[in-house]
């Protein structure tokens, strides 16, 4: 029997959604020997960016680290795709990238990207720690707070 991550987020009260389609000319995942590379994720529900705003004017530090929670969930989908739902084919997450959509003074980003952090640890236990950026933009696709990428190792 397999370690599935939609299980492992049921255990959490949280469903595994489907993987968002790609919204231009790019394809969700690639996968590089034993890299998986998911494109970044926004937060979505039912099918439709949530969070829209930045942090620092219209939204709160607590707001950013829930978009960024919800965009680490679509994360999770991606990786559930890739994998087949099977988390032993995973050896660690490698990287994750987070993008946050703020005012020029804005300075607590490392607030926001936790929301996805602990989303990745929670979930994936040891194989959810990893390496972060968390980086203050000015804007992100359809308006959203929160953007998310991530690499991740696999099994050869």
């Amino acid at each position: 029997m397999n370690d599935s991550i939609h299980q492992r987020l049921h255990t959490l009260g949280l469903t595994l959604p489907i993987p968002s389609q790609p919204a231009a000319n790019y394809i969700n995942h690639v996968i590089s020997r034993n890299q998986l590379f998911i494109s970044g994720q926004i937060p979505m529900v039912d099918g439709k960016p949530a969070y829209i705003g930045r942090l620092g004017e219209s939204l709160s530090d607590e707001e950013g680290a829930q978009a960024a929670e919800l965009a680490a969930l679509g994360l999770l989908g991606q990786l559930s795709d890739a994998v087949g739902d099977d988390l032993s084919r995973v050896v660690r997450t490698l990287r994750l990238g987070v993008f946050i959509a703020s005012s020029a003074d804005f300075q607590r980003q490392s607030v926001v990207a936790n929301g996805a952090s602990n989303l990745l640890v929670n979930a994936l236990g040891d194989k959810g720690r990893h390496v972060r950026t968390a980086v203050g933009v000015s804007s992100l696709p359809a308006g959203v707070a929160v953007e998310v990428d991530a690499i991740f190792e696999l099994q050869p």
